[in-house]
């Protein structure tokens, strides 16, 4: 990783409020939903990691350092978590939501809820990038492992459902066979007979 200060436009001296506020300022420019279809997104979603990664280094860093104090500590994360997590056994989406957007630290925990909140809403493809970033942040963790592995298989059965029924055998088939009757018609005509 290059150096985090450098990532997010600080010096070395900056404090955690302003890490913060360069990290704010970098995902409203770079998070990859406001990029849609457009080529750039995979260039965005590069930048995030990277600022994700920066980001995490730097409030760790911080929270080992002089800046041990309880508003950026594990302490006041794992109680929003556990009330999210309760938020979304109960089905209640938006409450969830708003919570992990007001909680600052970026860690595979918080993804991994994000994550759930997008699947809860029908998007897939959030869901599975946000819950893919908690695997790579904390690969040795079997619940967001599981839920990857899910994800990969609702995906594959989502963007491929002609594939999993054997209709794409057939329809190659026909397709073959339309351009062999095209070619013979084709042919017929060159040499003269009005097939």
């Amino acid at each position: 990783m290059d150096n985090p200060y450098k990532v997010l436009g600080l010096n070395e001296n900056a404090s955690p409020d302003e890490i913060k506020k360069a990290y704010r300022e970098l995902a409203k420019k770079y998070h990859p939903d406001q990029y849609g279809n457009n080529p750039l997104k995979t260039l965005a979603e590069e930048k995030m990691r990277e600022i994700n990664e920066a980001y995490d280094f730097l409030m760790k860093k911080s929270q080992n350092t002089t800046y041990n104090n309880s508003s950026y500590g594990n302490s006041s994360n794992n109680a929003d978590y556990n009330s999210i997590r309760n938020d979304l056994n109960r089905g209640d989406i938006n409450s969830a939501e708003a919570k992990l957007n007001r909680t600052n630290l970026r860690d595979a925990e918080w993804f991994f809820l994000m994550g759930n909140v997008y699947l809860r809403r029908g998007y897939y493809d959030n869901a599975y990038n946000h819950i893919q970033r908690a695997c790579d942040l904390n690969p040795s963790n079997p619940e967001y492992m599981n839920a990857l592995q899910s994800l990969r298989t609702q995906n594959n059965s989502y963007r491929n459902p002609y594939n999993s029924r054997g209709y794409a055998d057939r329809d190659s088939q026909l397709c073959n066979l339309c351009v062999s009757l095209w070619c013979a018609d084709t042919l017929c005509d060159c040499m003269g007979g009005g097939c």
